[in-house]
């Protein structure tokens, strides 16, 4: 005999709670929300300068005048914090990066200029050397090798100097053994105790890197590729075992990137530690969605949207993407 849907079911239908607006915000298991947001921006030399990026439409590069005005519409936005990326003259680049360690970098300029305009607003530094390296890579290069332990040397000092232009939290995106309790013990030494350590704890060898690259100036100075210090995309254990290494030597929060393509490691890792986990939207996946926009292939802002709740729902207690300013837009219209 035909059994009713009912009999089946056991009397538990999923979709009476689908069925209007009202019942699915009271079971909706995930919320974004303003505060989830990260804005990356990208620095550039000069005055009253903003360069739009060919491959990553809607994003720019700016001067540190007009990132003072950038800090303050994010504050008016509510989204809590800025990370800045550089692109500093070719002039300014060297074997080693030695540009990082002058006091008075655009970095550290912007930074102080931040902090200026928007008190409230944080201000996450990077000390990777790639935007500073006349070779592309994120650590000293000699002989066609990164040095692991000279580079964590030189960036555990440029982590101090960018402690004391203002930075609230130091990240460390390069990936070098050993860097977040070096990194640690400086700042410590320095009297920066409170200062944040954002550890890119599984930064993959991706391909979605590339608009980045053309942002921060490296897409065309290049050597090689950065595989013998970024994470095997075919991997996952390791992340956990690169996890441990940075919680251990003091990282704050640990981070996933690229972000979509590892929503896997986000969950393993925030089930695995429970620590503030954060995603990093990379310039390829934005690229990617404003693209689908253009070609009509995709309703732009609901995958935007979409994008952000998948890294929610994955375990992300903070999410940097380029999309931060629409985003807050669009849920503060909400």
């Amino acid at each position: 005999m035909k059994r009713s849907v009912d009999e089946i079911t056991g009397n538990r239908r999923m979709r009476r709670n689908r069925r209007f607006e009202w019942t699915r915000r009271l079971v909706r298991e995930n919320r974004l929300s303003t505060d989830d947001l990260i804005w990356p921006v990208f620095l550039c030399e000069g005055k009253g300068v903003s360069e739009p990026l060919a491959a990553m439409p809607g994003v720019s590069r700016h001067s540190v005048d007009r990132i003072a005005g950038e800090a303050k519409r994010v504050a008016a936005l509510g989204i809590p914090a800025i990370a800045t990326f550089t692109n500093v003259d070719l002039g300014k680049r060297d074997m080693e990066g030695s540009e990082i360690l002058n006091p008075d970098n655009l970095v550290n300029e912007a930074t102080k200029a931040i902090k200026d305009a928007a008190p409230d607003v944080g201000v996450i530094t990077d000390v990777a050397l790639d935007p500073f390296t006349s070779h592309g890579h994120d650590g000293i290069l000699r002989d066609g090798i990164i040095v692991n332990d000279e580079t964590v040397e030189q960036i555990s000092k440029a982590a101090v100097l960018q402690a004391q232009a203002g930075a609230d939290i130091v990240s460390a995106s390069e990936m070098m053994d050993g860097r977040i309790g070096a990194i640690r013990d400086a700042l410590n030494d320095a009297g920066f105790q409170d200062t944040g350590i954002l550890a890119y704890t599984a930064k993959y060898a991706s391909v979605f890197y590339g608009p980045y690259r053309e942002a921060v100036g490296t897409d065309q100075m290049l050597k090689g590729d950065k595989r013998t210090y970024f994470m095997d995309p075919a991997n996952t254990d390791e992340a956990i075992h690169e996890a441990e290494l940075d919680i251990a030597e003091g990282a704050d929060m640990i981070m996933v990137k690229p972000g979509m393509p590892y929503l896997d490691i986000i969950r393993r890792l925030k089930d695995e530690f429970g620590v503030p986990t954060f995603a990093y939207q990379v310039s390829g996946e934005y690229a990617m969605i404003m693209a689908g926009g253009k070609m009509g292939f995709l309703d732009e802002e609901r995958a935007i949207l979409e994008s952000m709740t998948a890294f929610k729902r994955a375990g992300a207690d903070a999410i940097l993407t380029y999309f931060a300013p629409r985003v807050a837009e669009i849920l503060n219209d909400a």
